[in-house]
């Protein structure tokens, strides 16, 4: 997960998946703890290379600063069309959350245990 600093303060969540990190900008920042639900909406997928990236974007839609929030592995528990389930396992991001489609690019995130 990378905290970005562009138009507007938001976090950048990407799953490697699919040979491309699946990615969701987070505006209020991920939940730390279970009952509480935040907005993803999904973005474009990223390349693989872009999983490490911190520092200045200087143009286009995603100029600002991008610094890495969290990083660590993932189990995915279920994969469906609208659910995504999984086990985070960063420093800061533990633990089981969903993903869950709710309509157009809007998704929600939030931890489950």
């Amino acid at each position: 997960m990378q905290e970005h600093w562009a138009r507007s303060h938001h976090f950048d969540f990407r799953l490697e998946m699919d040979g491309v990190l699946k990615s969701w900008a987070v505006p209020k920042g991920p939940p730390l703890e279970k009952g509480i639900r935040r907005l993803a909406v999904e973005v474009e997928d990223h390349e693989l290379s872009y999983i490490d990236f911190e520092g200045d974007i200087e143009e286009g839609y995603g100029k600002g600063s991008v610094k890495i929030f969290d990083r660590g592995e993932y189990e995915l528990l279920e994969r469906k069309d609208k659910k995504l389930m999984f086990a985070l396992k960063g420093s800061k991001l533990k633990g089981p959350y969903v993903l869950l489609h709710w309509k157009d690019k809007n998704w929600l995130i939030f931890k489950t245990g």
